[in-house]
């Protein structure tokens, strides 16, 4: 660590703290790595069930991103698939599966490229409940500045990768089902804070939205569970073994 990197971090872990969404979360990562002079990142976390979506929170191009989670990349992207075995950051590029490369991953990377995704470090993520995720910090070209800072802050980048990814998990369930109904992030978001005790005027500070949307949302949370009280709501919420804390 330089003599600045104690502040990136400690500023870094103050943004956390601080993220209640995902735009939170991305912008938190994103001014930690762009001052550590890393443009591009990525953190996709892994659905536990076959069924479910990964989370992807990153500053790469938007179209990138969308057109990653359409054609459901994460199954067959050579750094995804090496992530999911756990070990060491590792560094990839365009020839990370060689030879064994099939034509449709060799087609991900040229469209990557596309978008300047072209290498980069990946830090695997597999936590004490068994979760599998990634932190990926990418460049356009392995440049001497890019390889000297993923060297030289390997270890504190992955004290950042495991902080971010722990504090995701805390804050933003990636299941907003409550009793069979799906809600909506802001719906699930309020109803969690609201069966912590928050009223509305507290949520809304927390949010960052007013207390009226706030009772917006746990209207409609209310009419989707088919209940009639919010406690009636919080104990379906709790009854799923939903996390509120």
């Amino acid at each position: 660590m330089t003599r600045d990197m104690p502040l990136v971090f400690e500023t870094f872990l103050e943004r956390l703290s601080q993220s209640i969404d995902e735009a939170d979360f991305r912008d938190a990562m994103a001014e930690a790595a762009g001052r550590l002079d890393l443009i591009f990142f990525a953190y996709l976390s892994l659905p536990v069930r076959p069924s479910g979506k990964p989370r992807l929170i990153s500053n790469y191009p938007p179209r990138w991103t969308r057109q990653y989670l359409e054609n459901q990349y994460e199954k067959l992207d050579p750094v995804v698939l090496r992530a999911r075995n756990g070990g060491c950051p590792f560094h990839w590029g365009s020839n990370l599966g060689g030879d064994k490369m099939s034509p449709a991953q060799q087609q991900l990377f040229d469209e990557a490229a596309q978008f300047s995704i072209c290498c980069g470090l990946t830090i695997p993520i597999v936590d004490l409940r068994g979760r599998i995720a990634a932190v990926t910090f990418a460049a356009d070209e392995p440049r001497p500045v890019f390889l000297r800072v993923a060297e030289r802050y390997e270890q504190a980048l992955q004290l950042m990768a495991a902080c971010f990814h722990r504090c995701v998990r805390r804050k933003l369930p990636s299941d907003r089902t409550v009793d069979g109904i799906s809600l909506t992030s802001r719906e699930y978001e309020c109803l969690r804070w609201a069966a912590r005790g928050n009223s509305a005027w507290v949520t809304g500070r927390i949010l960052g939205i007013k207390p009226r949307t706030i009772a917006f949302h746990l209207d409609n949370a209310k009419k989707k569970l088919g209940v009639r009280t919010q406690n009636q709501a919080i104990a379906l919420l709790g009854s799923e073994g939903s996390s509120i804390l």
